[in-house]
């Protein structure tokens, strides 16, 4: 029987134990520059809760509360603006006048009047097709802005003197947009169910909604997925007046 040393094992196994011991130290040493790098990178905090890394539903659910604040801030500014305008007014009876049809075209007033409230919602979470229909799609099943637009379109036509989305009044440079299932208005977040308020004759409302061809669109998803649609009438509903800035930062009024 030959030696250890005279064995072809023997130099192969010594080289692999080295090899091994290698490996290990390389590991560690990667280790530490993980942790080093780990610790710049966090400067201190806690890299789960640094509010730099929070989810941006988060971010934006926070900003749309701020401009919430924000809105209602300047609401009570410009009352105040207004009230003391009264009071230094010189104007005649006549600029008055003109001046209140231009706050009421401009929907920074309230209005009083018969109104026709229009709900819409995204489908069930266990939605399914109904008999005939085939099975949905992950779009079919939520409110899209096409849809909201839709209906604020609808009643604008059928001669509507005020609308309100959620609990906001729409003005002329209001943009109804939708990101993913959520609605931003005006700079704040919604989410569904959406309902829009409409004051005017409801008979004329009620017929705009029925002949739009949007809306009729909308209407065989209701029926074949079950997305909410719910068309109510009110008596003397009070909108409020838009309250929140009208200055053009994008566009600017023809001369």
């Amino acid at each position: 029987m030959s030696n250890s040393a005279d064995s072809p094992e023997g130099p192969a196994r010594s080289t692999s134990v080295w090899a091994a011991r290698g490996l290990t130290a390389a590991v560690f040493a990667l280790a530490g520059l993980i942790f080093v790098t780990s610790a710049n990178t966090a400067k201190g905090t806690n890299l789960r809760s640094d509010s730099s890394l929070l989810k941006l539903s988060d971010l934006i659910r926070e900003r749309s509360e701020n401009n919430a604040e924000l809105n209602d801030s300047v609401a009570a500014a410009r009352a105040d603006v207004e009230a003391l305008a009264q009071r230094d007014d010189g104007s005649t009876e006549a600029e008055d006048a003109k001046l209140k049809a231009l706050e009421k075209a401009a929907g920074t007033t309230k209005i009083t009047g018969d109104a026709v409230s229009v709900t819409l919602n995204d489908a069930p979470p266990d939605a399914t097709a109904n008999p005939g229909y085939p099975e949905p799609q992950p779009n079919d099943l939520v409110i899209h802005q096409q849809d909201l637009q839709a209906v604020v379109n609808a009643l604008w036509q059928g001669g509507a003197r005020g609308i309100q989305v959620m609990d906001q009044r729409l003005i002329s440079t209001s943009a109804v947009r939708c990101v993913g299932n959520t609605l931003i208005l005006q700079g704040r977040v919604y989410s569904p169910p959406y309902k829009v308020t409409a004051v005017g004759d409801p008979g004329k409302l009620r017929k705009a909604l029925d002949n739009s061809t949007a809306i009729q669109n909308y209407q065989l998803y209701v029926k074949a997925y079950g997305l909410g649609w719910k068309v109510e009438e009110d008596d003397a509903v009070t909108l409020p007046g838009y309250s929140g800035t009208v200055d053009l930062h994008y566009a600017k009024p023809v001369e």
